[in-house]
């Protein structure tokens, strides 16, 4: 996807997004706000969360673009094999090990190409360490031959 596009697609999508999810002071969640996770678009988002979340990789990486582009903490996986082979697993066991709740989760449709943006908040304790933050996500999906796939990922926090 140029470059231009998409930059131009994520403007126009996170435009007209009211944020209806918001932390309390005492950091209680009140009001989570969704919308498009019913599209075929998003239901590809869901099965791929879902299977980072059970450990399945042959569903994750069904849901990826051979060519994906997947930006995560300063780093660059440039396919669905490097990362199938290298921070797939990892992802997995720390989802496992960790509590995810999301706050707030859209998918906007245009045509052939959908964005997944979506803000959650994670707790718990990985390798010994404690994680208490507000992440976010976007994912960009391109239909290709009929199918929905993941072609780009930026997970920050």
């Amino acid at each position: 996807m140029n470059l231009n596009i998409m930059i131009v697609f994520l403007s126009l999508a996170l435009a007209p997004l009211s944020v209806l999810a918001h932390v309390e002071s005492n950091g209680s969640h009140q009001e989570m706000s969704t919308s498009g996770l019913e599209t075929p678009a998003g239901q590809v988002v869901l099965a791929f969360h879902q299977a980072l979340e059970t450990g399945d990789q042959e569903s994750a990486r069904a849901t990826l673009a051979d060519d994906v582009l997947i930006f995560e903490g300063g780093g660059v996986e440039r396919s669905a094999d490097e990362y199938a082979s290298h921070h797939m697993l990892s992802d997995m066991r720390y989802m496992q090990a960790v509590d995810t709740s999301t706050l707030e989760h859209h998918v906007t449709v245009n045509g052939q190409t959908a964005l997944s943006v979506s803000r959650s908040h994670t707790k718990g304790v990985y390798k010994g360490k404690a994680r208490d933050y507000e992440g976010m996500e976007t994912i960009v999906l391109e239909k290709r031959q009929g199918r929905w796939q993941i072609v780009h990922i930026h997970w920050s926090h």
